[in-house]
């Protein structure tokens, strides 16, 4: 279950998104917390020239995409292959809502183990 602080961070997220996030904390052996949801243009044009995002155009802008982190004994853990265990019940919470989503760790180049966007954007 997401606490209301993730709850929180999805505020204007595409609210078929925000149904995939909870229904796969909900079953997802992990725990994990949003980070971040929407995103003003200047905080993506902060990251693009960082080097943490690999474009301008991001669907975090507008509203279809979100950031969590796995949380190992209350700290984030950047671990990929947890990224991986997330990833399997955000797909499968997908499939059975029947909401397109993919995952920035199937990327094949900017592997983005944190980040889930709704496909088509």
């Amino acid at each position: 279950m997401l606490n209301q602080k993730s709850l929180d961070r999805m505020a204007g997220v595409d609210p078929r998104l925000v149904a995939v996030i909870g229904a796969a904390a909900a079953i997802c052996p992990l725990q994990f917390i949003v980070t971040e949801g929407v995103r003003s243009w200047d905080r993506q044009k902060m990251l693009f020239e960082a080097g943490k995002s690999q474009t301008m155009n991001s669907q975090h802008c507008k509203g279809r995409a979100v950031d969590i982190a796995v949380m190992i004994d209350g700290k984030a853990d950047w671990t990929f292959a947890n990224y991986r265990t997330v990833a399997q019940a955000v797909k499968a919470a997908a499939l059975q809502l029947n909401v397109p989503v993919e995952w920035g760790g199937d990327w094949a180049t900017f592997k983005d183990g944190p980040h889930f966007q709704l496909k088509g954007a």
